[in-house]
């Protein structure tokens, strides 16, 4: 092994395995260049390392189910032990290897080269969060396999992880578990992409702003990667997975948002009325695999001890219990998620790095490798583009209407199928690359010179201009309500365009963050002339409440959600209230206007007059009892502490029709708004200048480094903060030129 500045003498020995120069830019960007792509894993493992080496080896642990061996079983470490152990099985890792192309192969034996290289040269350094601890350990190529599919799975069957683990027959001891069906709230994203009708140089301009959680595993991290003459494609990763997600090259750029298709369907089962493990298909009983699985569990005196636990398997996957979903004597409900055998991710991502316009974006995406979000991409000819090329079951409307069953509590959105009928299986399409996916040619997606967008709500609104109908109801509904996040970003949108001004880069990036607070400018008036026709005190949990504090507060607020609004925090606990009161609209929505409606609070409605005072008192004598002022700052109320430094974070809930995402509850310990959990993440702004070369300018809310030790823990919050952008040098002339430079060549 060596590690030399790049600009050393060429040394006598001619043939490494792995060469890769590392380059870090200004705020810690590494910029990776590397003549081969298993050089290149090599590379992109060491930088990422150096940034996030304590999340790696933990997921490495998790996807292997040895967390409750290394922290016990509590917190769901048992649940995802059992989980990960029983469905990322070695048949699997097996099939989904033998499927990847050879530079894929290479790509991953070098990075897991580059891993092992970062842990043996800093293992006695390594950042609070896991030094000295023996779980910290090299990795195998089957670790790097394990951890890219348990990323697929993440919100289909990962959603059920906790259901699956407590799954036994009618008898057993089971705990009582809930499942939402949903994922986590904030988790979620907006884009926006525009064309050249609508653009200064003529060209195409994309803004993404996904919105996913400062800690963790889902964390992403800058990067640049390169092999000269093949790819050269800089933006993120999440801290686990090794392809740029969310980035972009020359001529093209893309981001994502969670979609709104289902990535599994729920099978209910009629049993064998002598024998609960064996279910009904057709006219014959099968019988499920009892599939024994042993967890390692570190106990209290230090030992460990193995916990022996069943699960069970139909045909279509898993089986699981939850109140919701119970297994009884008659009835018991099985998980079949199509991304478990999705094997074209990388294919998928190395494809989408190297596209040079939208017509190889859109070739990209039917390679089928995106699991579960939207792609929002524009490129340098001044295409805007938005598709849910997504992997969702190959279901129609006719078969959901044929098979469909209900249950007690289980959410309409929830498919569930009759599992007794095989007419109820899901389509299989020789189109497809994945077994029962969707083919990629019926999945929605369009193409503008104006504009389109997209805020976690379905295909059906990208752009108004032109709704997209005619698709499964499994990719997402169609002529419904939107979020108001939503109709936030179209409404901005649609207010810059009025005039016919065309858009610059700057322009979108003070659309994001102005920190206009939509929810407000649609609903605050109505809010102030109720309060200026109210005289009498609100009765709240039977005490008179004068709420005339708020009132003001509010009225004097910027409706905005920037670190210098005051009165942002009493209309934040207001909604959260006022949004659960019933038909709380004088208009409701309107398929023909869905940007517009539904409007208007009905305060002349006397149990939505009263709803939205208690409201009002709820937020006043919430604040009023923590001794907080009704017009303190946001930013004095929601920030992020970096070591001892408390950072104003800018932004809000999108529930209550913030654009620019902030989510964080209330912390009683530190009487604020912090630590935050989800929200602005890595936002880019991407263009192309008239003579078609790149403009590129991003920002990390919550900086590269998961190291507090490190200078690039905090220097992009603070930027963040004060809503200010980094430019990205992705030209060799521009990383050169970075008065922040350093290099580090590595050959192994």
């Amino acid at each position: 092994m060596s590690s030399t500045p790049s600009d050393a003498p060429a040394t006598a020995q001619a043939n490494y395995q792995y060469e890769t120069d590392i380059r870090w830019t200004g705020y810690g960007i590494p910029h990776v260049k590397a003549d081969d792509w298993g050089s290149l894993g090599y590379g992109f493992a060491y930088a990422t390392a150096r940034d996030a080496v304590c999340t790696i080896a933990r997921d490495v642990l998790m996807v292997n189910g040895d967390l409750s061996r290394n922290f016990g079983e509590a917190g769901g470490n048992m649940e995802s032990d059992i989980f990960h152990r029983a469905v990322l099985d070695a048949d699997m890792i097996d099939g989904y290897r033998a499927d990847q192309e050879d530079k894929t192969i290479a790509f991953s034996a070098g990075y897991v080269a580059g891993y092992n290289r970062y842990l043996a040269e800093h293992g006695d350094d390594l950042p609070p969060a896991c030094a000295g601890a023996d779980w910290v350990r090299s990795i195998s190529e089957l670790d790097v396999d394990k951890l890219t599919i348990g990323v697929g799975i993440r919100y289909g069957l990962g959603l059920f992880q906790r259901e699956m683990a407590n799954a036994a027959p009618p008898g057993a001891t089971v705990a009582s578990v809930d499942s939402n069906f949903d994922i986590e709230a904030g988790i979620g994203s907006n884009a926006v992409a525009m064309g050249r009708a609508v653009t200064e140089s003529g060209r195409g301009l994309l803004l993404g702003n996904p919105h996913y959680p400062w800690q963790g595993s889902s964390r992403f991290h800058m990067i640049h990667t390169t092999i000269p003459g093949e790819v050269d494609v800089m933006g993120v990763s999440l801290y686990t997975t090794n392809r740029v997600a969310i980035g972009f090259n020359h001529n093209v750029a893309w981001t994502h948002t969670v979609s709104t298709g289902m990535r599994s369907t729920v099978y209910a089962l009629e049993l064998d009325p002598e024998n609960p493990t064996r279910y009904r298909y057709g006219d014959e009983y099968r019988d499920m695999e009892r599939v024994s699985i042993e967890v390692p569990v570190t106990n209290q005196e230090g030992g460990v001890s193995m916990v022996a636990r069943d699960v069970y398997m139909s045909h279509y996957g898993p089986m699981v219990v939850s109140n919701q979903l119970p297994w009884t004597d008659t009835m018991a409900f099985a998980i079949r998620d199509v991304n478990l055998y999705n094997d074209r991710s990388a294919d998928t991502y190395d494809a989408l790095n190297k596209a040079q316009n939208i017509d190889e974006v859109e070739a990209a995406l039917s390679l089928q490798g995106v699991s579960w979000t939207n792609t929002i991409a524009a490129d340098s000819d001044g295409t805007a583009f938005y598709a849910d090329i997504s992997v969702v079951p190959n279901v129609d409307s006719e078969l959901i209407e044929t098979c469909r069953v209900g249950a007690d509590n289980v959410p309409s959105r929830v498919v569930l199928l009759n599992g007794s009928s095989p007419v109820c299986e899901w389509y299989q399409a020789d189109e497809s690359e994945i077994p029962g996916a969707m083919p990629a040619d019926n999945m929605p997606r369009i193409r503008r010179d104006d504009y389109v967008h997209n805020a976690n709500d379905s295909y059906w609104l990208s752009t108004p201009r032109e709704p997209l109908e005619g698709y499964s109801p499994i990719i997402g509904s169609e002529r419904s309500t939107a979020s108001l996040r939503t109709r936030a970003g179209l409404t901005f949108i649609e207010q810059a365009l009025a005039d016919g001004d065309k858009m610059g880069p700057q322009d979108i990036q003070d659309m994001l963050f102005s920190h206009r607070h939509f929810g407000a400018e649609q609903f605050l008036d109505d809010v102030l002339a109720l309060c200026a026709d109210n005289s009498e005190p609100v009765m709240l949990d039977e005490v008179g409440v004068d709420v005339t504090p708020a009132c003001e507060a509010l009225a004097n607020w910027d409706r905005r959600d920037d670190i210098d609004s005051r009165g942002a925090h009493v209309w934040r606990e207001f909604w959260r209230q006022a949004a659960r009161i019933d038909d709380r609209y004088v208009v409701p929505f309107d398929a023909a206007d869905p940007v517009n409606t539904p409007r208007q609070l009905a305060v002349s409605r006397p149990e939505v007059r009263s709803g939205l005072l208690q409201a009002l008192a709820h937020s006043q004598t919430f604040f009023q009892s923590k001794g907080i002022a009704l017009d303190a700052t946001l930013g004095s109320l929601q920030y992020e502490t970096r070591n001892d430094e408390q950072i104003p974070i800018p932004g809000g809930d999108g529930g209550t029709g913030m654009w620019s995402v902030i989510t964080a509850r209330f912390n009683p310990e530190a009487n604020a708004y912090t630590p935050i959990l989800h929200g602005n993440s890595y936002m880019q702004v991407i263009s192309w200048d008239e003579a078609g070369r790149v403009d590129a300018r991003a920002i990390l809310s919550y900086s590269q480094s998961e190291d507090p030790r490190s200078e690039h823990y905090a220097d992009q919050t603070r930027l963040y903060s004060q809503s200010q952008w980094l430019d990205l040098p992705f030209y060799e002339e521009d990383i050169l030129a970075d008065p922040a430079l350093q290099t580090l060549t590595l050959r192994e």
